[in-house]
């Protein structure tokens, strides 16, 4: 037995994804973290692993997470390929009938979808090609000359080359849109497409025209038609719409030289050229036609469907903040990704600020502080009881504030990052926590230097000579937790790269397509 999935399956889901993402809801997320790539992989600069799908991998995500930045609804968009028009270009045109069996031309796509039938022009306008210059002599249609730039509702010629391309205005990317969404091969389609006051006429102007029929093509253009140089009007088409009619144009060797659609009719699903019927003589080769019947409810009633937008954009800015410094700079990223609905920490609601910090952090004091070093990666200790150490790794130290980030995982206690373990751990293998209450034989002091635990500091900023700092994550006794509870919610994308190093100039545009 033989099934398909759908395309229209397809659109629904990225659909649906659409508006989970935007719901209020529901809270997502996109996160930056691992610092330490090269301990992964030696040619992770290069040539980064791909990710991992395990529940494993998954709490590896969560431990070497740095920060999070919320996705708003106006972040998610569905986006379609981008198809940029260029003169010389033969593009294929809108065919109701692409299959395996009757691929597209010129492309050779066996679904509508994978097929070049639309274009994005240098101003940010769409058009959907609805004739492409296919006739007998060019049945994969003629290169694109005229560059569309109109904004009517109804189609035509882009300019006077006589390329034979008609084309259908579908709408134009708003500035902020490009700006958001506008990616190197993905291009965004209108929020609330039937809904949306900005898109009402041409939705209208479909709903009116009722499955008009636009294009009729000439497969066969017939021998010995009639009286030479004739013009038959009215000419019906016939199929389980009504109304629709062409214009056939015999030329000078009884041939039909063209086929135009005069009346479009409506509620077409299938449609031949009823000759006969128009007054046309068959001729001793009876000529040939494609009916085109457009999309369900007409070109323009539903651009998801018309345009196959299966594909959602995520949009995320990330930059540094000097009021909410939750993503580092000065030590690298070499991972990006989505979770979906994750907790604040130590709660079971959902995280729902604009940043959120995934990481540890220790307020120092004492004697050095301002130009003490702290190296990116390596690690640092507490004794908190005789025999029992605390130990994490660096994320980042500010000379300013004192604030020392750092995050623990399972690597600090034997395991390395292929999932085996080392059977004596440096520090035991329990994981412990750093902490202003020490035990027998502790102390407050990291790395045995003169740098303490600051137990009286309580807050999420400091004054330093003046001045103000926020440090993004609240302490307590000289010790903050991460603003999200780890290994809450759905980590639901994931994106290895090569790795950057944050500066304090620095910000980054990340745009993570989900394709459904």
């Amino acid at each position: 037995m033989s099934a398909i999935i759908t395309d229209q399956l397809r659109i629904l889901t990225a659909k649906n994804f659409v508006a989970s993402a935007t719901s209020s809801f529901n809270s997502y997320y996109s996160f930056v973290g691992l610092t330490n790539a090269s301990d992964y992989s030696s040619t992770w600069e290069s040539n980064p692993p791909a990710p991992k799908d395990s529940f494993d991998q998954e709490n590896d995500y969560w431990d070497t997470m740095i920060a999070l930045k919320k996705i708003k609804a106006s972040d998610v968009n569905q986006v379609v390929k981008k198809i940029t028009w260029s003169s010389g270009t033969t593009y294929d045109m809108y065919r109701h009938d692409i299959s395996i069996t009757k691929t597209s031309k010129p492309s050779g796509a066996t679904s509508l979808y994978s097929s070049n039938y639309y274009v994005v022009n240098s101003d940010y306008k769409v058009y959907i090609c609805l004739q492409n210059g296919t006739d007998p002599e060019n049945p994969e249609g003629r290169p694109s000359l005229d560059e569309p730039t109109f904004t009517d509702l109804e189609p035509k010629p882009a300019g006077d080359s006589g390329d034979g391309y008609i084309w259908k205005y579908l709408y134009t990317i708003k500035p902020t849109d490009v700006m958001k969404f506008d990616a190197i091969d993905f291009i965004p389609v209108p929020k609330n497409w039937t809904t949306s006051a900005e898109n009402s006429e041409i939705v209208s102007n479909a709903s009116l025209e009722n499955n008009q029929i636009k294009i009729v093509t000439i497969t066969n253009r017939g021998v010995g038609i009639g009286t030479a140089n004739k013009i038959y009007t009215n000419v019906p088409i016939k199929g389980d719409g009504e109304g629709a009619k062409v214009t056939i144009v015999v030329n000078n060797d009884s041939e039909v030289e063209t086929v135009t659609v005069s009346e479009g009719g409506s509620n077409y699903t299938y449609g031949t050229i009823d000759l006969l019927s128009g007054g046309v003589p068959t001729g001793t080769v009876i000529p040939t036609f494609d009916v085109i019947i457009p999309p369900k409810g007409g070109h323009g009633a539903d651009i998801y469907r018309e345009l196959g937008a299966n594909s959602v954009l995520i949009f995320s800015r990330i930059e540094n903040d000097i009021e909410n410094p939750d993503f580092i700079i000065g030590n690298k990223i070499a991972r990006i990704g989505i979770v979906e609905n994750p907790e604040s920490y130590n709660s079971t609601s959902l995280l729902n600020i604009d940043k959120a910090s995934a990481v540890y952090a220790l307020k120092l004091n004492g004697t050095g502080y301002e130009t003490a070093t702290f190296v990116p990666n390596s690690r640092f200790t507490q004794t908190i009881s005789t025999g029992t150490t605390a130990v994490g790794r660096v994320i980042s130290y500010d000379n300013n504030t004192g604030v020392l980030k750092y995050w623990q995982d399972k690597s600090l206690v034997g395991f390395n990052t292929n999932g085996s373990q080392n059977a004596s751990p440096t520090y035991g293998i329990n994981l412990n926590r750093f902490t202003s209450s020490v035990g027998t034989g502790g102390t407050t002091f990291i790395n045995g230097t003169n740098l303490y635990i600051d137990t009286n500091f309580i807050g999420i900023s400091t004054s330093i000579n003046n001045r103000t700092y926020n440090l993004g994550q609240s302490f307590v006794n000289g010790i903050s937790n991460p603003e999200v509870k780890k290994y809450s919610g759905n980590i639901i994308y994931v994106d290895n790269r090569p790795s950057i190093t944050r500066s304090k100039s620095q910000k980054e545009d990340i745009k993570v397509i989900l394709q459904f």
